[in-house]
């Protein structure tokens, strides 16, 4: 498996409003940069959006180290998911989940894909290179108007 990093981030001009997304994809010595937006959504829509567009950009399976600065995703999908699953996409509190869609869709990526995701999370706003671009990024995703 191609070892590759990814570092990813969402961004949102109020919450919910104007949103974007950016990802940072290094596989050795190449780099692909990626944004994104849309005009109404939420700062945690973004976050998704980034890493499933980052992991559906990768060609063929691949070994990832995926750096992001949302514990809301990282424990959505190395913790909490398997029991909305189990709960027919409920919460421990009986509510649905937010955001069931893009969970789905990225459950459906990294179940289906064969990449092989280490999932490490950084401070963000904290000088990591990565996630510094990959919040550049972002904010070029967001619509203007």
């Amino acid at each position: 498996m191609n070892p590759v990093t990814i570092y990813t981030d969402g961004a949102c001009k109020g919450n919910p409003g104007p949103g974007g997304w950016g990802v940072l994809l290094r596989a050795g010595a190449a780099e692909k940069e990626l944004f994104g937006g849309e005009r109404e959504t939420t700062n945690n829509r973004m976050e998704l959006t980034a890493v499933i567009q980052g992991l559906l950009a990768l060609k063929r399976p691949c070994h990832v180290s995926l750096y992001l600065d949302s514990q809301y995703v990282r424990k959505g999908i190395t913790e909490w998911m398997a029991g909305w699953k189990a709960r027919g996409w409920k919460t421990a509190s009986k509510e649905p989940v937010k955001n069931q869609d893009l969970w789905q869709q990225l459950d459906a990526v990294v179940q289906g894909h064969g990449h092989r995701i280490d999932w490490h999370w950084v401070r963000g706003h904290a000088g990591d290179p990565g996630n510094e671009r990959a919040d550049a990024l972002a904010n070029r995703g967001v619509p203007t108007r």
